[in-house]
């Protein structure tokens, strides 16, 4: 069919909303809420586009569960006197605690109610969750708690309070209710792209996760990038591994790794992958970036990598010195090199990797299994020591395979002499 001017469809611009839309909630989610770039933001929109509409609104909470490794999701709280919205993301085991079994969001999200009104105001008015109490001694006269239901199936909640006399009028409630389905879309859309940066940074990092969300997803999409590469590895694992309940043997290697890979982000670089017993990390270098997931400057981010070795060799030490003796001491080489590298994709189109590749990289590892030939826990490239201002002992010109001439390798002091507990 050929469509003309008088066939076709009239469909309203987003001026029009408000001629088609009597619910203000609503056609403010539409017109304004839609491009708001947080969840955040937009409870706090929403919170603000109420009190205009005349609700008196003394406090607006919505609770959203999402996808992490740490927390179960995020609560956004919004108070009439207390600025902008604030947020709240409570771990996991929160699900357990008095705190969250007795309060109207668990009987919400396990489907117990599909809805939940306490007058507060009414003398006879259960007082059935502590919510209710706190809310009272701050003179909340309605509160009511509504489902958010997620095309998944997955149940979350909103809640909603005034102090005004008599609470929410019938009318309000049913502009709030009907709101719902829109703020629900709205809402999982901004659940879902938290989930995708949280799959993300966990599992490529955060410094790899963020290119990746900007369209980096085929193979060969990349940048050369100048960086402090981190290469550490366990030792002994084989011996450990076939000596070890299995149980026992990856219980140890979680430790190693919350001791090195937990220094490298603590101390702002990111870490790229773990190689069976071993991690790659960098502390990229980008001085024009602006972001706090790279360094300005050499020398800023090697003394980071520097300073997050030391942290991981006393965590190390930390940890062996605790243990009982059954149990098995944590013994490592960490080498630290700097140069250009290639930061992107490869693989094979269905199954890719985000990494750094190339000569400074294969050197980097290289240096590190030098760490047992000179039976030092850590070694630093002169590339890396030229940038730092504190006392290294030099290992001599050492060669690496495929490198044409012997570059000159150091160490901390501490490392020269008998060995500390676990390096």
């Amino acid at each position: 069919m050929t469509v003309t001017e008088e066939t076709r469809p009239n469909v309203p611009s987003a001026s029009d909303v408000i001629t088609w839309c009597d619910n203000p909630f609503v056609e403010w989610l539409l017109t304004e809420g839609w491009s708001i770039s947080t969840a955040r933001l937009l409870i706090d929109g929403l919170a603000r586009k109420a009190v205009a509409a005349g609700l008196s609104l003394y406090r607006l909470t919505a609770t959203i569960r999402f996808l992490h490794p740490q927390v179960i999701g995020t609560t956004f709280t919004w108070k009439r006197d207390g600025g902008e919205a604030t947020m709240f993301s409570p771990p996991h085991g929160l699900l357990q605690s008095a705190t969250f079994l007795h309060s109207p969001f668990a009987a919400i999200m396990r489907g117990e109610a599909s809805g939940i009104r306490r007058r507060l105001d009414v003398p006879s008015a259960p007082i059935d969750f502590p919510i209710l109490k706190e809310l009272k001694e701050q003179v909340v006269t309605d509160y009511v708690a509504m489902p958010i239901h997620f095309s998944d199936g997955s149940i979350h909640a909103m809640t909603f309070s005034t102090d005004r006399p008599g609470g929410f009028s019938t009318a309000e409630l049913s502009l709030l209710y009907d709101m719902l389905p829109v703020m629900a879309r709205l809402l999982e859309i901004h659940a879902t792209r938290h989930t995708a940066r949280t799959l993300l940074d966990t599992y490529v990092g955060r410094h790899a996760g963020e290119p990746v969300l900007k369209g980096l997803i085929k193979r060969g999409d990349g940048e050369s990038i100048h960086a402090v590469i981190w290469f550490s590895d366990l030792r002994n694992s084989t011996r450990l591994a076939n000596s070890m309940p299995r149980e026992e043997f990856l219980a140890l290697l979680n430790q190693y790794f919350e001791c090195l890979a937990g220094a490298v982000l603590d101390h702002g670089g990111t870490v790229l992958r773990y190689i069976g017993d071993a991690v790659l990390a960098i502390f990229p270098i980008d001085p024009e970036a602006g972001s706090p997931l790279t360094f300005q400057d050499s020398t800023t981010a090697c003394n980071a990598a520097v300073v997050a070795a030391r942290d991981a060799m006393e965590r190390v030490a930390a940890h062996n010195a605790e243990i009982s003796e059954s149990s098995h001491e944590i013994h490592y080489g960490l080498a630290l090199h700097l140069g250009d590298v290639m930061y992107g994709n490869i693989g094979v189109p269905e199954r890719l990797e985000f990494t750094v590749i190339g000569p400074v990289a294969n050197e980097a590892a290289r240096l590190e299994d030098m760490c047992k030939t000179l039976d030092r826990a850590i070694l630093i490239s002169s590339s890396v020591a030229e940038h730092l201002d504190l006392p290294l002992v030099s290992s001599g010109f050492q060669g690496f395979r495929g490198v044409r001439d012997p570059q000159e390798v150091f160490t901390f002091p501490e490392c020269t002499g008998p060995r500390p507990s676990g390096v």
